[in-house]
């Protein structure tokens, strides 16, 4: 079962902007940290170190490629955030359903 303060601590470090784009970028595919540089506003230092805090978090795992460290996007943390969000989902649902049909019947 979550940890109480486990939503919240991936909540505070998905809300950087920086991890969220290196998120995004792994969605698409492993990459290296060049590449991330490469499409990233940050130094290799800056990346090294949201990439440390991800890897901590366990939201990404690392494989050896040669002399290269490549970047893996790990969902199950995302997920946990997903189930944890499920009923704000059903409940927003849930009113705008009834809005629809209160517009429905106003028309």
């Amino acid at each position: 079962m979550l940890n109480q303060r486990k939503p919240a601590n991936l909540f505070e470090i998905i809300a950087e902007p920086n991890r969220r784009n290196i998120i995004d970028l792994l969605r698409t595919r492993p990459r290296s940290v060049g590449e991330i540089v490469e499409r990233s506003p940050l130094s290799q230092p800056g990346v090294s170190m949201h990439l440390r805090i991800l890897r901590e978090a366990g939201l990404v795992t690392t494989s050896k490629d040669s002399q290269r460290h490549i970047y893996h996007l790990r969902a199950e943390p995302l997920k946990e955030i997903d189930n944890w969000l499920e009923p704000y989902r059903r409940y927003w649902s849930d009113r705008l359903d009834a809005l629809e049909q209160f517009l429905d019947e106003e028309e």
